[in-house]
């Protein structure tokens, strides 16, 4: 499954697929509705494919867990986020049977499966194999751009007259 250009938004609902780089910042087109949207370099950003959850052994990256759930519900939608957190934890036992319960919260949960299966139903799941690796087009999203520099108008010089 390949996240690598799939953002997630603090502030914002849903994900969001990286489409174009600005001198201020990114246009990110929601994976919900269509809608494009302009995100400067302060906000908060995560990309999907640098997501990693704690196991006791170290950390799992989220494509490959995301690619467990696929394979599991053959490709179709998993159980709903809403679920209570006791399914919820069952559920993700299955999935990822080491993942620590101390670290991983109810929440993280929710939000894998509230992201799978909105990856799954625009037809994003996929065999390809888990990309962690980030591009240099986003990884210049997160650098700061200089400012441009901005001339001074040169000043005529007036002639004064005696």
């Amino acid at each position: 499954m390949n996240l690598e250009k799939i953002l997630a938004i603090s502030g914002k609902p849903g994900l969001y697929v990286l489409q174009v780089q600005t001198r201020t910042g990114f246009v990110a087109e929601s994976l919900v509705d269509g809608k494009k949207i302009t995100v400067n370099l302060k906000s908060n950003v995560s990309l999907l494919s640098e997501i990693s959850i704690y196991t006791y052994e170290g950390e799992k990256p989220l494509a490959e867990i995301m690619q467990k759930i696929a394979d599991k519900e053959s490709k179709g939608q998993a159980i709903s986020h809403k679920e209570d957190n006791a399914k919820l934890t069952a559920y993700f036992k299955e999935i990822l049977p080491d993942y620590d319960e101390e670290r991983v919260y109810p929440s993280d949960i929710k939000k894998v499966l509230n992201w799978y299966n909105m990856l799954q139903a625009k037809g994003l799941v996929t065999d390809e194999a888990p990309v962690a690796v980030v591009t240099e087009e986003v990884a210049a999203v997160a650098e700061e751009t200089p400012e441009a520099e901005v001339k001074a108008p040169a000043k005529k010089a007036k002639a004064k007259k005696e």
